[in-house]
């Protein structure tokens, strides 16, 4: 089990319970408590959960207002355009990706109609794009349906991707911070995308310019898990050159 996979069950398990201790967490997770303390850190430190003596618990934390997917699909409209188009070139035919939930990868989908490829989602609007295209084989992950957001999240979507092994995966975000933290506003998405970093051989973060910095609360990864940055010509510099520090290409739509 990778670390990210881990953290995302630590923080899953204490929705469930509230709070855990360290002995409880190594118990379940079979894995030694001086590895559930450094997880623990990890996750404190990034706002997720608050330690506790012996343990930890949930952060209190307001819940992000959270706007529909009409909504975000009108902001930064002809910016997310440009880089689906983009992006879309990162892909060659016969090649598995993996399409992240939001508004940019379902217009990135549109690119890939009429394609011999073969995409994984858990983007109900990736879903509606290629249903009806023969050349696609889409392959639609498992978990509850989030209707405001067109979705699909939680324990089962989590679960159905580590079944999964795919040449790119193409994550959304909500915010890049000047010092290359990727952010969600989202705790149900936050896991999943987690989990996607895990399940392809390269991450492509499509971002346009207005997600720097963006919003967000919660950490996905930092700059350096990413392979490649597709954006467009207004994003911060400063922080694209963190980007292409850390081995990270970086494409402008």
């Amino acid at each position: 089990m990778t670390s990210s996979i881990r953290r995302a069950q630590i923080v899953s398990s204490l929705r469930a319970k509230g709070a855990a201790s360290v002995r409880e967490l190594a118990e379940t997770l079979q894995v030694s408590e001086s590895t559930i303390r450094r997880d623990l850190d990890v996750l404190d430190r990034n706002g997720e959960l608050m330690r506790t003596y012996g343990g930890a618990a949930l952060s209190p934390r307001p819940a992000a207002p959270e706007i529909s997917f009409a909504a975000s699909a009108e902001h930064d409209s002809a910016e997310k355009a440009a880089v689906a188009e983009r992006a879309a070139e990162l892909v060659e035919d016969d090649m598995v990706v993996v399409l992240d939930i939001g508004t940019s990868t379902r217009l990135l989908a549109r690119h890939l109609r009429g394609r011999p490829v073969t995409v994984i989602t858990a983007n109900l609007a990736v879903l509606d794009e290629l249903r009806d295209d023969d050349a696609v084989r889409l392959c639609l992950l498992g978990g509850v349906v989030r209707r405001n957001y067109l979705s699909l999240v939680g324990s089962l979507t989590e679960t159905a991707l580590r079944q999964v092994r795919a040449d790119l995966v193409f994550l959304s975000c909500t915010g890049v911070r000047p010092d290359g933290h990727v952010m969600d506003d989202m705790e149900v998405e936050t896991p999943i995308k987690q989990a996607m970093l895990e399940s392809a051989d390269r991450v492509v973060l499509v971002a346009s310019e207005a997600k720097f910095p963006g919003t967000g609360s919660l950490r996905v990864c930092s700059i350096d898990r990413v392979d490649a940055l597709v954006t467009t010509a207004g994003a911060d510099p400063r922080t694209l050159e963190v980007c292409r520090e850390a081995g990270g290409k970086v494409y402008i739509a």
